[in-house]
């Protein structure tokens, strides 16, 4: 399967706004001016309790369905998105922003990750015969239950397909709360399912609270818990998963490193460069955040760089013409600004950008910052938009050092023309994911996940759809037994 990069996804992140599960209505308001079209109400506790019954009831039934049963549902889910990409895009734009072009990029990859798991699911989880010293023995995957979703609105669908794709495959089945500042994309999902003919209860998006959060995490009747957000809401979501002994996967952004070495074809990495840091405006977990150059390259690298984002054009992101959106909500703005404010005031350079763009909407100036040091707050902090770290190293060695010198552990890149050197930096370099000569990217076919504050679990591949599962040993004994 071909994916273009065009969407480049990644995950949730804004500094501020999103990373706290604070209980707020559910809005659709428009970035690129401001305005507020749709507002919808919370669920009460009654018919919070009335969705989590019908999808313990629901799993009861879709857990004996076959593969094949399941497959014939998500396939349609996939073809329905794709036969209407624009009808799912035009709600990405209207409610954070998303470049029209990347918003149906998006639709199609997620319908792209629904059919893979619809096609390769059932041998993904095909029993697992073991060699015993003796008699026979056989692994069988079976599904856990309900589980339980806590979804970011950087990438509306796609967070969603990655999440609801492999689960509702492997027999689960899901209940998600969305972001609040992407209703709408919220209930055209579930409407998805329902239209492809999956039964009520198997999909089921949540217009829930903080406090009903943990309500729903606490519910015994959930099996699992998982989150793409902020290390601050990992914490709080996992310590409450962990109080009621239940499987959770966080996936918690990152501050990735973008290396350039000293044989980087410069033209080509710096086209990557901006792409890496611009799409979806910055907001991905997995966009380039520290630039990491060696000396010999540094100074033309960051001149071509500053050139490339100097000529983005901000306008309204439903036109083909605009290669700048602007940011999701303006609190992310706003706090983006707080933290470029913070950094200078702690000794880090501007280099261009740094300020709001003076129009209506939520937009902000490329930025570059540079001569940023360990004691500077920004050193260890993520930047969720169109913000990029410029560092100058030596080597190779003092590039991996850096590299390393952080508490997230997402993903990374390597620009290098030798790619048995890119192999061996890579290896060196403590992260879920590093890819060579291009950005960190995401695709059906590759495992998605970090390590250190960058969370636990894999999303996607093969490895994706086994979280979720009970692996179960069925052992025939071929021994007597003691007299």
């Amino acid at each position: 399967m071909t994916i273009s990069p065009a969407p480049h996804p990644g995950t949730l992140k804004t500094p501020a706004p999103k990373s706290k599960l604070k209980a707020k209505a559910y809005q659709s308001v428009n970035p690129s001016d401001g305005k507020t079209f749709k507002t919808f109400e919370k669920l009460t506790d009654e018919q919070l309790e009335i969705a989590i019954a019908t999808a313990a009831t629901c799993f009861e039934t879709w857990r004996h369905k076959t593969f094949a049963e399941r497959a014939i549902v998500a396939v349609k889910a996939a073809a329905i998105m794709r036969e209407r990409a624009e009808e799912f895009a035009r709600p990405v734009t209207l409610e954070m922003g998303k470049l029209i072009e990347q918003a149906r990029g998006e639709v199609m990859l997620s319908a792209d990750i629904i059919e893979y798991y619809a096609w390769n699911a059932e041998g993904f989880l095909a029993p697992q015969a073991l060699k015993p010293n003796s008699g026979e023995a056989v692994v069988e995957s079976s599904p856990f239950g309900v589980l339980f979703g806590v979804q970011p609105w950087n990438f509306p669908y796609y967070q969603l397909a990655r999440f609801a794709g492999p689960n509702l495959m492997a027999g689960n089945v899901v209940m998600v709360k969305h972001a609040g500042c992407v209703p709408q994309c919220a209930l055209a999902f579930e409407k998805l399912w329902l239209e492809a003919g999956a039964p009520a209860g198997a999909y089921t998006n949540l217009f829930i609270s903080y406090g009903q959060v943990n309500k729903v995490i606490d519910d015994p009747r959930i099996k699992g818990v998982a989150l793409t957000g902020s290390v601050g809401a990992g914490k709080s979501v996992a310590a409450r998963a962990g109080q009621n002994l239940k499987k959770s996967t966080m996936e918690l952004g990152g501050s990735d490193a973008f290396i350039v070495l000293d044989d980087a074809d410069l033209d080509k990495t710096v086209t990557w460069a901006v792409w890496a840091k611009m799409n979806n405006t910055g907001q991905c977990c997995v966009a380039a955040k520290r630039f990491i150059v060696v000396e010999e390259l540094a100074d033309r690298f960051l001149e071509k760089f500053q050139e490339a984002l100097a000529a983005l054009k901000p306008g309204d992101p439903m036109d083909p013409a605009t290669t700048l959106g602007p940011l999701s909500t303006e609190a992310a703005l706003l706090q983006l600004l707080d933290q470029v404010e913070d950094a200078v005031a702690n000794g880090a350079i501007l280099l261009m950008g740094g300020k709001r763009i003076d129009r209506p909407g939520s937009y902000m100036q490329p930025t570059i910052l540079t001569n940023i040091k360990p004691g500077n707050p920004a050193f260890r902090e993520e930047f969720f938009g169109p913000v990029a770290l410029f560092f100058s190293v030596k080597n190779e060695d003092e590039a991996v050092a850096l590299a390393n010198d952080s508490e997230f552990g997402l993903g990374g890149s390597v620009f290098t023309q030798d790619i048995e050197r890119g192999k061996r930096v890579a290896s060196r370099i403590d992260t879920g994911m590093v890819f060579i000569n291009h950005p960190t990217w995401t695709a059906s076919d590759l495992p998605f996940g970090g390590i250190k504050n960058s969370g636990y679990g894999r999303e996607l591949s093969s490895m994706g759809i086994q979280e979720f599962v009970n692996k179960k040993l069925v052992r025939v004994a071929s021994i007597e037994a003691p007299a």
